[in-house]
């Protein structure tokens, strides 16, 4: 069998059996492994399908709905690997139906190398897969199946304009956050010392805290996944329940709030350049409301623009979420059984669905649009999927990348360089992980292989999605042309936790070196700036968090923003944090938002701001 170019079965690490962790006892081995991803396919010579005529039209008018009504199954709160927050009547919320995620869907769980998997009949060999074992969720999945093939869905009439339009309002009394919050040393949730404000602990060389968010919406019982958050030049913005609201980026001060008529249900990680963004909103205020109503907003002063209604192409079509991103001009929302795509600046649909036996499902944003593709075969336990970069202004493939059989597309982590990530298997025995780099042309550049011992959980975030897969959002990972920057997982607990950056040559799937967190910390890439890996390192016990770069060449991280030790305690208490950092500024934000009852509700914290 040939190896790719420059490519060697590896020695180790995800290509080689290992003994397991002392204590843990050895999973039983599934059966024989399929082949690995292979070479690339050409693509059609054209791609029909698109451009079918859109018929839009409102979803709706404003529906009042109680903000206390029971959600559907998409309302739980999603464990995540920090502090969780407590759900109705005090009791902490796991994922759905009590049930641990599948990996795939925000929640990568323990990597686990495996053996090493044999290269298929004509295709590229090189570095094994890396192998996890998840724990499926089938409970939640034919539950969101029941609900999804019981629903009604809300068919409209009219053209873009009408009532119901959601407004942005700038409120007469400006809101504007703590910075002297009463606060104690304890777990972040205390009222502690009324007179201490949040920089009174502060020691030389560490930054301000410049702002302190308290949650401000009224929520459903069971809470609200955050959407965002976006920074759009001095404006952070995030998305949450039926609110979208934007915050100035120094203080804190609420600029603009957005009241929409239903429930957000998905969007993108990106906006365009001049700060617009389409997300997806609910077409109804029932628990059988599909995701299919669009409004643009524009990020810079929350007024809206067009909406539309994404119409069912089928039976299949399903719409409890959408795949949403955002590359140029165009926004997609890819789902099981169809995607559309849909101009930014003035909504004209740019492809819908396409004939034949392939469609769009999921997609990745950015400098580049890529798309994940399901082809129907005869056998759904064994699917074939492909991989696309489209051209954002018309849909169309550039080039199709076709794995061997079995293979599904999970993640985009990078999407230039074009890094993919790949599970194959249904149990937790068999389930196979890959991470694949194309080129530019869509050829297989090389498969990962690491190092012996090595395990790896990259944070996607805490949506839990079946229908409509998130591809992009991941942190934890960061790429260069010629480098892939991968963290570890902590295996440890308490003061001694720590973890490690892997850096994997793009041309070979090898590693090139590893680099330390600080002791008793973790580390995680956020992207690359200025050539370095910028990092966040959370805030360890008694130890503030931070912002710090590392070189492409490894070694130790160089903070560049080091988080107060005396908020440590607040900075711990946020669920699933996520990072950003701009203008010298780092922000943490609650990825969501669920409380006991109102009053711990609108006492828990959702943004945090720290500055020089």
């Amino acid at each position: 069998m040939t190896q790719p170019p420059g490519q060697q079965p590896p020695q180790g690490g995800f290509g080689a059996p290992q003994e397991p962790p002392h204590g843990v006892p050895q999973p039983p081995q599934g059966p024989p492994p399929a082949a690995p991803p292979q070479a690339p396919a050409a693509p059609p010579a054209t791609q029909p399908g698109y451009g079918y005529p859109q018929q839009p039209g409102p979803y709706g008018q404003p529906q009042p709905g109680p903000y206390n009504q029971q959600p559907g199954p998409y309302g739980q709160p999603q464990p995540g690997p920090y502090n969780q927050q407590p759900g109705p009547y005090g009791q902490p919320q796991p994922g759905p139906y009590n049930q641990q995620p599948q990996a795939g869907y925000g929640f990568p769980p323990q990597q686990h190398p495996g053996a090493p998997v044999p290269p298929g009949p004509g295709g590229p060999g090189g570095g094994s897969p890396f192998k996890r074992k998840p724990v499926m969720i089938i409970g939640a999945a034919v539950a969101a199946l029941l609900v999804v093939g019981g629903g009604v869905w809300f068919a409209t009439s009219g053209d873009d304009g009408g009532d119901g339009k959601p407004v942005a309002e700038k409120s007469e009394q400006v809101k504007k956050p703590s910075v002297s919050p009463s606060v104690d040393d304890g777990d972040g949730n205390g009222t502690g010392r009324e007179d201490e404000d949040l920089n009174s602990g502060r020691k030389e060389g560490e930054a301000k805290v410049l702002w302190l968010q308290k949650n401000d919406v009224d929520l459903p019982r069971n809470g609200a996944e955050v959407y965002g958050p976006w920074i759009v030049g001095d404006t952070i913005v995030k998305g949450m329940y039926r609110t979208v609201s934007g915050y100035a980026v120094a203080d804190g001060t609420q600029k603009w709030t957005l009241k929409l008529p239903a429930d957000i249900c998905s969007a993108p990680e990106q906006t365009t350049t001049d700060g617009k963004i389409v997300i997806a909103i609910k077409n109804g205020t029932t628990d059988k409301a599909d995701c299919s109503a669009l409004q643009q907003i524009d990020l810079n002063t929350g007024r809206t623009g067009w909406k539309k209604e994404v119409k069912k192409s089928g039976l299949f079509d399903m719409m409890s979420d959408l795949s949403m991103a955002i590359s140029g001009d165009t926004v997609t929302a890819g789902r099981t059984g169809a995607a559309n795509a849909y101009r930014v600046s003035d909504g004209k649909e740019v492809f819908g669905k396409r004939t034949g036996t392939c469609q769009p499902f999921g997609f990745a944003g950015g400098a580049k649009l890529i798309a994940a593709v399901s082809c129907r075969t005869d056998d759904v336990n064994n699917p074939q999927q492909e991989i696309e970069e489209l051209d954002p202004a018309t849909g169309k493939a550039k080039w199709t990348y076709k794995p061997a059989r079995g293979w599904e597309v999970e993640k985009v982590y990078s999407v230039s360089p074009l890094i993919v990530s790949l599970t194959k298997g249904n149990t937790s025995e068999d389930k196979k992980w890959s991470v694949l780099a194309l080129r530019e042309n869509g050829t297989l550049r090389s498969q990962l292989s690491s190092d012996k011992g090595d395990k790896f959980s990259p944070d996607c975030g805490g949506g839990f999605t079946i229908f409509g897969q998130r591809l992009d959002g991941c942190s934890g990972v960061a790429a260069d042309a010629n480098t892939f920057y991968m963290a570890t997982q902590d295996d440890t607990s308490g003061s001694a936790r720590t973890n490690k950056v892997v850096a994997f040559d793009l041309n070979t799937g090898k590693t090139k070196w590893k680099a330390n967190a600080p002791a008793g910390q973790t580390m995680k890439p956020l992207r690359m700036e200025g050539g370095n890996i910028l990092l966040y390192v959370d805030g360890g016990f008694g130890k503030g968090g931070g912002i710090a770069t590392l070189s492409p060449a490894g070694g130790s991280p160089k903070t560049v923003l080091q988080h107060p030790e005396s908020t440590s305690a607040i900075e711990r208490s946020f669920y699933d944090p996520k990072i950003r950092y701009a203008g010298g500024r780092s922000f943490i934000v609650s990825a969501r938002v669920s409380a006991g009852n109102d009053k711990e509700e609108l006492e828990t914290k959702t943004m945090m701001a720290f500055g020089s």
